[in-house]
């Protein structure tokens, strides 16, 4: 399913903001948000507060956006050569530099208000949150592994969840921490081997050009620690018949997604990385009907 809006609104004057904050491209709030809900879901041990799941909700539009900006911000020299972001925002353009980072910024102290609102854990891990998304689109210049720090990144949302929710940071966090990282991995790296050739060109890293022609069987095995990840946190912490039923379709999804990707087509590779939310969303619906049999 491709997440990919047309409204007026992002033809209108606001829409180079929107756009640039990738709102006509709302996947990677799917992507975020899935593990976010994991989270919560598991550290209230069933339907977790209205408060907090407001928060997180809107605070993973919030970070996901500023992290769309500052990657821009970071990729603006390079985004005019690749074909697939010539023409987002401040690579054509219609925004600059200074005032993306003032947005940035202004997204930032959003962010900030919304966690003021739990308690002190989560506070002040959300400053270490806010390092990781200010940070993550420069490890591309520097290591192939750059899927390595987007994956800290989109998992972090998962201890502070059990930190707003129950003050602490339990050992089944770490283990859900370790699935999305994982998982993580797995779909950006789908996502660079649709741009390999353009990357390759202009210099800039990513597990699929690490990886070369090793990289379907790579996926396959991370895929596979995915889903042994899911059957152990099942066996110790949720033995219900919904997780492993939501564990053996994220398999299943797993095995069409390593059959799409199997020719390296870059436009196939960006659709497979685009179904991620499927696995994202079955994960989450394992929990809430396991939990609520609790």
């Amino acid at each position: 399913m491709e997440f990919r809006l047309t409204a007026r609104i992002f033809a209108g004057p606001a829409g180079p903001w929107l756009r640039l904050m990738r709102f006509d491209r709302p996947i990677g709030i799917a992507l975020l948000l899935w593990p976010t809900w994991w989270g919560l879901w598991f550290a209230a041990g069933g339907m977790p507060s209205l408060k907090n799941l407001v928060i997180f909700t809107l605070g993973v539009i919030v970070m996901r956006a500023a992290g769309c900006v500052i990657n821009d911000i970071a990729d603006r020299k390079l985004d005019p050569h690749v074909s697939r972001t010539r023409d987002r925002p401040i690579a054509a353009g219609e925004i600059s530099a200074r005032q993306a980072l003032l947005l940035f910024f202004g997204l930032l102290a959003f962010a900030l208000v919304l966690v003021l609102l739990t308690n002190r854990l989560t506070v002040l891990m959300a400053f270490f949150g806010a390092l990781l998304a200010a940070t993550y689109p420069f490890f591309k210049r520097f290591t192939h592994f750059p899927q390595l720090a987007l994956g800290a990144a989109f998992s972090w949302a998962i201890p502070m969840a059990f930190a707003a929710e129950t003050g602490t940071v339990p050992e089944l966090a770490w283990w859900l921490f370790a699935v999305n990282f994982i998982w993580t991995v797995i779909y950006d790296t789908e996502y660079a081997m649709a741009d390999r050739e353009d990357d390759l060109k202009v210099g800039v890293k990513s597990t699929a050009i690490a990886f070369g022609r090793a990289d379907v069987p790579i996926l396959g095995a991370l895929m596979g620690v995915v889903t042994a990840l899911l059957v152990i946190i099942g066996l110790h912490f949720i033995p219900h018949p919904a997780w492993f039923t939501a564990a053996a379709i994220a398999f299943g999804l797993f095995q069409v997604q390593l059959w799409r990707i199997r020719d390296r087509n870059p436009a196939v590779c960006f659709r497979t990385f685009l179904s991620n939310h499927w696995v994202g969303m079955v994960i989450w619906l394992g929990a809430v009907v396991a939990l609520s049999g609790n």
